[in-house]
């Protein structure tokens, strides 16, 4: 089918608005590769320092100055389940280019903190930034300016993000992201929020709860729910990073280890060929198919902040605008948790990313034309592989989803848009999931509850000044504030509230999980308290009104007469925060991305684009 009529307008927009920062992103990476291979600009001495502790064989191959090297970037430690299987993938990729003649170096490693280990805790005040400083040590790695092709090893939160950011530095290779998996289901999602609501209500103990978490985080792999982790590999799936269908095979399986080898051999491939060079893979047309494939799937929210910045790094420039648009218009075409009980393995049973790939480019929701490291065409992305006699083949994937509750077609999905929404009004502009949430769950008006940490609400929840529910303002959680941390630990109580019939909201300038879930909740507020944002105006016993439906944000009180709140119980000091001062001060704002690499980068919103806004609210509100 021809493209969407949206997804065109869309796209032509943001060509448009990039056309002097993509063009200058691309001279540079045409300067960049004209300026020749990396063998064959280093001396004999700088290829004696970058092959002294390799083995004979391997200083014989690249010496020859003939063949590829291959850098890998690896954000392996053992305490992300997800990354613990990324200790042995480099002699994994070191044996495959050995075979065609190549050679492979570890060129560096980066930070990668756990989020589930962060929530609530002092650290997650530095999860946001983290991206960024992955993104740096990515240049920081691969500046040795040794490497013909790149392989990164990432899966989780700020990760795949900073080394996607980090590489389009070095668009002028060929860079290919191998995944390590998912973990095996543990226990049932349902049981699982149960467990924690209860929890939350002081019905269970800590032993209770801690036997469901390790139910559910029991093995090596990504954790098994849809939130930024799963989301990030859809995305670079649909992005044409990956190797089709690699997204969520387990890890330690022989299928695994044959995709990690089939990965490096193809980056070879690429570099011998001098095609699929990261700036041609990534541009305004698979930017526009990550947006929809996360759109389609009910993904995480994170990514409205991550995504501006990671096409900031190509030159490309959206915003929340774009991302609504487009959300009015694709299908949600799955129902994995939160959004639903299934996990990503029931997922990936059902049909996986082959199906959705599938069934968006030939309804005409996603860029068929595409680069990736496969080849030109998104179609190499319908495929799946397996393994016969030890070989590693591809086949199509399922014609039709194996179960229709998980997996749906996009001539019949479970809701005609996309699970994000922009809303926007006299407390700002912010970003709503709503995907999960029931519709008559979706407008919520009723008194404000202010806060200004995260603490101050779950000790009103015990105290019982929220059983009356109502709209819990959070405010001093933006990126400048605090570095805008996961309130996930929010989640429980609002879902205990919205279970006994209460009317509840949440509206805060700081982020949700990336699994957030079934209650409404105004995230990313824009601009935030801290910079002065209406936020930091609103009182307790304000009239508040989200309607995701009308896509309104506001407030019935006049905050022009009254002065701003200040952020006392902001620190900046204690568990690494005080290293982090230059980034709170130079960060961009949440719709710019949350960048400190990027924030030169940030312009103003154009006037056109606030009117496709009103006109998007007008008509979901004479539809509502």
């Amino acid at each position: 089918m021809p493209l969407h009529p949206v997804v065109k307008e869309v796209t032509d927009r943001i060509v448009a608005r990039s056309k002097e920062s993509r063009a200058d992103y691309l001279r540079r990476m045409d300067a960049a590769r004209d300026s020749g291979v990396g063998r064959a600009k280093l001396s004999c001495a700088n290829w004696a320092h970058a092959f002294a502790g390799q083995t004979i064989a391997d200083k014989l191959t690249a010496m020859t100055g003939k063949t590829p090297n291959v850098g890998i970037v690896t954000a392996y430690n053992d305490m992300l389940s997800a990354h613990q299987p990324f200790e042995r993938f480099p002699q994994v990729i070191r044996d495959a280019v050995r075979e065609v003649g190549a050679t492979a170096q570890v060129a560096g490693g980066t930070p990668a903190m756990c989020d589930g280990v962060t929530q609530g805790r002092p650290g997650m005040e530095l999860s946001l930034f983290s991206r960024d400083v992955i993104a740096m040590s990515v240049g920081i790695a691969l500046t040795h300016d040794a490497f013909d092709a790149a392989l990164c090893l990432g899966v989780c939160d700020k990760i795949v993000p900073g080394l996607f950011m980090g590489s389009l530095a070095f668009g002028h290779l060929p860079v290919i992201f191998a995944p390590a998996g998912p973990m095996p289901s543990g226990i049932p999602n349902a049981e699982k929020a149960r467990v924690r609501a209860e929890y939350a209500q002081g019905k269970v103990d800590r032993d209770v709860l801690l036997a469901s978490e390790i139910g559910s985080y029991h093995s090596p792999g990504t954790c098994t729910f849809y939130g930024t982790a799963n989301s990030n590999q859809m995305m670079m799936e649909l992005g044409g990073l990956h190797l089709p269908s690699t997204a969520f095979v387990h890890p330690e399986t022989g299928l695994r280890d044959a995709l990690t080898a089939a990965a490096a051999k193809q980056a070879v491939q690429l570099a011998e060929s001098g095609t699929g060079r990261m700036a041609d893979v990534i541009d305004e047309k698979s930017i526009v198919n990550m947006i929809v494939a996360l759109l389609a799937t009910g993904g995480s929210t994170n990514h409205a902040i991550h995504l501006v910045a990671m096409a900031r790094a190509a030159g490309v420039l959206i915003d929340w605008t774009d991302m609504d648009q487009l959300s009015s218009v694709t299908p949600l075409l799955a129902r994995v948790y939160p959004n639903g009980s299934a996990d990503v393995n029931a997922f990936q049973a059902a049909g996986g990313v082959a199906f959705v790939a599938r069934e968006l480019a030939e309804a005409g929701h996603i860029h068929a034309d595409v680069q990736t490291v496969m080849g030109p065409g998104i179609h190499h992305y319908f495929q799946e592989p397996s393994l016969i006699d030890g070989d590693l083949v591809w086949r199509d994937g399922v014609a039709q989803s194996l179960d229709t509750d998980i997996l749906r077609p996009a001539s019949d999905p479970f809701d005609k848009e996309g699970g994000l929404r922009l809303v926007h009004g006299n407390l700002g502009r912010a970003v709503i999931k709503i995907s999960a949430v029931k519709p008559q769950h979706r407008i919520v008006e009723a008194p404000a509850h202010v806060f200004d940490s995260q603490e101050d609400v779950l000790a009103a929840f015990q105290a019982g000044q929220l059983d009356q529910g109502g709209v819990i303002v959070l405010r001093f959680q933006g990126p400048k504030a605090n570095g805008m941390p996961e309130l996930h630990s929010l989640s429980p109580l609002m879902s205990v509230l919205q279970d006994r019939g209460l009317p509840i909201a949440l509206v805060t300038d700081g982020r949700m999980s990336g699994a957030s879930g079934k209650t409404p909740a105004a995230i990313h507020v824009t601009p935030e308290a801290l910079e002065g944002g209406p936020l930091a105006y609103v009182k307790t016993g304000d009239i508040v009104r989200l309607d995701a439906e009308a896509g309104v944000l506001t407030t019935t009180a006049d905050l022009s007469a009254r002065p701003a709140a200040r952020a006392h119980d902001v620190q900046s000091w204690g568990y690494g925060r005080e290293l982090f001062g230059a980034f709170r001060a130079a960060v961009s704002s949440a719709e710019q991305g949350a960048s400190v690499c990027f924030q030169a980068a940030a312009t103003a919103r154009q006037p056109e684009l606030r009117d496709v806004a009103d006109h998007n609210i007008q008509n979901r509100a004479i539809d509502a």
